[in-house]
């Protein structure tokens, strides 16, 4: 009879969690500072931050990247998880930092989205599934805003907005391709404006990205005050402040501002804060839960969503640019399933051994150890994600050529082992860790906008040349005018390629990027460069992982992955 193997989902059920204010006490977090939901999740003061942290010694920061995402799936959080697992079984003092799992995705292609195997952080379907509510805070305050600029025209216009020119949009989280473009203010005077309107899913809204970069609440409203939502007749920008919006907003996020505090399998503690998209947004969880597990922990573990090309260039130059935060060693996540995919084999032949896609696709992979290496200038470990289908040769082939790059590569067994599956990995990572590292940035912020684009897409991506439509370029022209020439460059790109088509793998060459449009996103303080047709709002797939998920009568959830 056939080993039957446990979901991830039944082995989070059956775990037995500590009640959160003994994880709180583990860390040393005063009681005074913890704000309980329930038995085993809590949220901390910021306050904590500010009243008793700020003169401690920053932990060493590990990144967690990967390769380009593929159908057969990286492991990257599954990794994170139990990399910090690992550290605190080798007694190292370890707190990691992940992004809240959006409902889009969890009813969508992914499912659920905290780790995997008996490498999770719990309550897993909590975690999933509304949480403390701080996406909701964020779609809130998102909405709010939207309903005092039409409610700012409906009732005069003082400051004579362009009703062709509002670039503020409503938000859900959820996956939900009819609102991408609508129509509203049907009905007559009283009804308001009719215009074309839409909504964008909520962790694609620039409130998240404010909120995952602002150091506190005042920081917030400053931020939150600086968002344009539209422009005046004669092309100024309006913005939240100018509507009076920032102070009911920070009202709304006040203690969705606080750090999420949960465990994992093993009972390491772990914050979950915050959540921008890393395909349109920067991608990485909030600042204050970052800088909290850095001032508690030795070591703090984290991660940046998709690839290194984009999650980890934006952590650095995006995040670290913005809070001095530096990362000790990077840890890039691959399998050789991925790697196959990247050669051009189809999903259904990934687990037989095929040396030829292998060699083909790890190019992909070298390309991203070599950014990490040679652009950012930062410590790498590569870290296979192993499936009982890997060959030896397939493994000793991955050795050799990451070798070439002096890069080491480890086995993670994290999945099926939990932190015993990690120790060689942890003591990598220890490793490297206390060797010197001073990061670099991709580009010099005072460069102009185009530059910055190029810097990106020729360093990091590999592409030979960068074209801007008409739009773009007069939009850049535009933002330069306005003062906003020294923001850094936030890509909106596919996941999937280096390229903006999805479609390409592997590491191409002499390939071009194309940016279509730019946006301002003022209030988190960076410029979006939009390729390809990357979108605001997914939609769900055809058969949406929302179809196996289910509740029994005594409140147990199924099907959650």
């Amino acid at each position: 009879m056939a080993e039957k193997f446990l979901s991830d989902i039944e082995i989070a059920q059956q775990a037995k969690m500590e009640v959160i204010n003994n994880i709180a006490e583990k860390i040393g977090i005063p009681d005074q500072y913890v704000e309980n939901y329930g038995k085993y999740k809590a949220k901390v003061d910021y306050r904590y931050l500010q009243n008793e942290l700020k003169s401690n010694k920053d932990a060493k920061l590990i990144l967690v990247t990967a390769i380009n995402p593929t159908p057969a799936g990286e492991g990257k959080t599954t990794t994170t998880i139990g990399l910090g697992d690992s550290l605190t079984k080798l007694g190292k003092k370890t707190i990691i930092a992940l992004r809240e799992p959006s409902l889009g995705p969890v009813f969508g292609v992914k499912g659920g989205a905290a780790g995997g195997g008996y490498a999770q952080v719990v309550p897993m379907e909590d975690i999933n599934l509304h949480f403390t509510g701080d996406f909701h805070a964020i779609g809130a305050a998102n909405n709010l805003l939207a309903a005092m600029l039409d409610n700012h025209i409906h009732q005069g216009n003082e400051l004579n907005i362009d009703t062709r020119r509002i670039v503020w949009r409503r938000c859900v989280d959820m996956n939900d391709r009819q609102l991408r473009r609508i129509v509203d203010g049907l009905g007559g005077k009283s009804e308001g404006v009719v215009r074309e309107d839409g909504f964008d899913i909520t962790v694609a809204s620039e409130v998240m990205a404010a909120f995952c970069l602002s150091s506190d609440v005042i920081d917030l409203k400053q931020n939150l005050s600086r968002i344009i939502v539209a422009y005046t007749r004669d092309g100024k920008a309006v913005t939240a402040g100018q509507l009076k919006a920032e102070g009911a907003m920070a009202a709304l996020l006040k203690d969705a501002l606080k750090p999420n505090l949960v465990q994992t399998l093993e009972g390491t503690p772990a914050f979950i804060h915050g959540g921008p998209f890393a395909n349109i947004a920067h991608g990485c969880n909030s600042v204050i839960a970052t800088r909290m597990a850095s001032k508690i922990a030795d070591y703090i573990v984290t991660e940046a969503g998709f690839g290194a090309d984009l999650g980890a260039e934006k952590f650095i130059d995006i995040k670290c640019r913005k809070t001095g935060l530096r990362p000790s060693a990077v840890v890039i996540v691959a399998t050789v399933k991925a790697l196959k995919y990247n050669g051009g084999i189809p999903k259904s032949e990934l687990g037989v051994e095929n040396l030829v896609a292998l060699e083909k696709g790890l190019p992909n992979l070298l390309k991203h150890v070599e950014n990490v290496t040679t652009v950012f200038k930062l410590p790498t470990v590569v870290a296979i994600n192993k499936f009982p289908t890997d060959s030896d040769a397939e493994i000793n082939l991955i050795k050799e050529k990451c070798s070439e790059l002096g890069v080491n590569v480890v086995l993670s067994e994290v999945w099926g082992k939990g932190s015993e599956g990690g120790v060689e990995l942890a003591e990598e990572v220890i490793r490297l860790s206390n060797s010197t590292s001073n990061v670099e940035f991709t580009y010099d912020l005072n460069l102009p906008i185009k530059e910055k684009i190029k810097a990106i897409a020729t360093k990091v991506y590999g592409a030979a040349s960068v074209e801007f439509s008409l739009k773009a370029s007069n939009e850049i022209a535009n933002f330069e005018k306005m003062g906003f020439g020294n923001l850094p460059i936030c890509m909106a790109k596919n996941q999937y390629s280096l390229t903006d088509d999805p479609n390409v793998l592997g590491r191409p060459s002499g390939f071009k990027i194309t940016i279509r449009d730019i946006t301002i996103s003022a209030g988190a303080g960076f410029l979006v460069a939009l390729t390809g047709d990357i979108m605001k709002m997914p939609g769900l797939p055809k058969v949406p992982a929302a179809e196996s998920i289910d509740v029994d009568v005594d409140g147990k959830i199924k099907g959650l992955f």
